[in-house]
């Protein structure tokens, strides 16, 4: 292993200096590979793969690196989040989609409600309405597919510039039951 390490160990430290940007830094990264290279030797299954290997490790390392030194800002102590407001948020949506849902014909409507809006495993969807699994699955598929074309034509979607969903009625002759 000594001497395939030192065939590579100088091309191996400046790829990790360029990617680093530090050369000390590198120093040690390309020292800890060393080390966990000699350590798991074992693990190499061929010394043609030596190169690949040992640039494995040094990835995996500088990723292991960067975890470690996450930088976080801290928050003001006066940050706070409006959390009527994002209630109310939720419960004018919930109320525009469940007319929705419920419009739907009733074999697409009650997978739907069970498996999304109860949070029940599919296996148990079909258990509870007498489905196979497969079955269960393909109605689930078809009614998020037919709810989605139901949303796309009743509501405008986009999101603002924290992230939160903004949406629109829109008014439209073909649509009954809409937010």
């Amino acid at each position: 292993m000594l001497e395939q390490w030192l065939l590579h160990q100088d091309q191996l430290r400046r790829y990790v200096a360029k990617q680093l940007g530090d050369a000390d830094l590198a120093d040690d990264i390309v020292q800890d590979v060393y080390i966990k290279a000699s350590n798991n030797l074992h693990q190499l299954t061929s010394a043609d793969k030596f190169k690949s290997w040992i640039y494995r490790i040094a990835q995996n390392r500088m990723i292991d690196h960067y975890r470690e030194h996450q930088h976080f800002l801290e928050l003001p102590e006066d940050l706070v989040a409006n959390d009527d407001l994002v209630s109310d948020q939720h419960e004018q949506l919930a109320l525009c989609l469940y007319p929705l849902i419920d419009s739907l014909p009733k074999k697409y409507a009650e997978p739907l409600r069970l498996a999304e809006l109860k949070g029940m495993p599919q296996q148990e969807v079909a258990n509870q309405l007498g489905l196979s699994l497969s079955g269960a699955k393909s109605r689930i598929q078809r009614a998020r597919v037919k709810f989605r074309e139901q949303l796309v034509a009743c509501c405008d979607f986009e999101f603002n510039h924290n992230g939160q969903i903004i949406y629109q009625p829109r008014i439209t002759p073909s649509v009954n039951s809409c937010c």
